[in-house]
């Protein structure tokens, strides 16, 4: 039986000092702004707006992905979906993020990547110029390319040496994809040696294979979703014996059919492991999520205390690739919560 609590109010667990690591630009798009867009551009709607965001499974989201990604076609549209991500990450009381971009979903900046983290980074530029959180970028290989693209990308973003940009980053379909770590492992070790932090998708479509590939294939300093790692125990003592943060997504995982509760999601197990587990919102927008909607969610279906909901915001913290004065801030003010 799972343990009862007092839920703390919304406005208490917004005000929790946090940091978000696991969230995607392609997520962020309002109904209404997809709608204006398609209209100007002449573009059918995927279905009718009663049901634009009802989807069918992983593979039906990702292809809703490419349609919403095709209609932000100029820098004003990025920059104006960037800016409004960090609205929405201080709106829910956090003070960092590290968000991912897929450049193969955005066909309208094909072959321009430096132009498309430019205008990204002027939306967030504006936003942090306005007193809104500072927000790193994760650019992230699609699962379903080739080796050889994979290195043109880390080449590409060594070369760049943006200063938005943090990480090298992989998603996509993991259980149309099959196993994909061994194609992209040197695309990752060219990243880390470069100076780039590696995070991955894996154990969400997958079963915990995908979390090991990460690990030990890819280096990967952070693991977006890994929930499926549960279903292997030796796997969850790596993963608490080198410290590898998970960024969990509890609503997308039950949306997107991975789990069919809250209450058989394994966040609480992975947590009392000692994994250090991280509350995210996936693809806010589309999903309907709210950073403290899902610490909500989770404190009231698992019993967390005032004093675990401080240790999971802490991991969010530690676990995010801000700069040492950005996690310093952070971590003082949760002390005070």
């Amino acid at each position: 039986m799972l343990p009862t609590a007092i839920t703390p109010h919304i406005d208490r667990l917004r005000a929790l000092p946090k940091a978000e690591v696991h969230a995607h630009l392609e997520g962020c798009f309002a109904p209404t702004v997809l709608e204006q867009w398609a209209t100007q551009a002449g573009v059918p709607m995927p279905r009718p707006r009663d049901r634009l965001l009802h989807f069918e499974g992983l593979a039906d989201f990702l292809h809703f992905l490419d349609w919403a990604c095709g209609l932000a076609s100029t820098r004003e549209r990025l920059a104006e979906l960037s800016y409004g991500y960090s609205r929405r990450l201080s709106d829910s009381g956090a003070g960092y993020a590290d968000v991912i971009v897929n450049p193969t979903h955005w066909r309208a900046w094909h072959g321009r990547l430096h132009a498309m983290i430019d205008a990204i980074d002027a939306g967030f530029t504006a936003a942090e110029q306005d007193g809104l959180p500072p927000v790193g970028l994760c650019v992230s290989l699609l699962r379903t390319q080739s080796s050889d693209a994979a290195a043109e990308l880390v080449e590409l973003l060594v070369a760049l040496r943006h200063p938005r940009v943090v990480a090298l980053s992989i998603d996509g379909n993991e259980a149309a994809a099959g196993r994909t770590g061994p194609r992209f492992a040197q695309a990752f070790k060219r990243a880390g040696a470069a100076g780039l932090r590696r995070t991955v998708h894996a154990g969400e479509s997958s079963g915990p294979e995908g979390v090991r590939d990460a690990i030990e294939l890819l280096g990967a300093d952070r693991i977006d979703h890994g929930v499926r790692a549960i279903e292997d125990q030796d796997l969850v003592g790596l993963l608490v014996d080198r410290r590898i943060p998970l960024g969990i997504c509890p609503t997308s995982n039950l949306t997107l059919g991975v789990y069919a509760a809250i209450e058989d999601h394994p966040i609480d197990r992975l947590r009392r492991a000692g994994v250090v587990v991280s509350i995210n919102t996936d693809d806010p927008a589309l999903l309907g999520a709210s950073l403290e909607g899902e610490y909500a969610l989770c404190c009231k279906t698992f019993g967390w205390s005032d004093e675990v909901l401080r240790a999971l915001a802490r991991n969010s913290i530690d676990a995010s690739f801000a700069n040492a004065d950005i996690k310093a801030k952070l971590i003082e003010t949760l002390s005070r919560w």
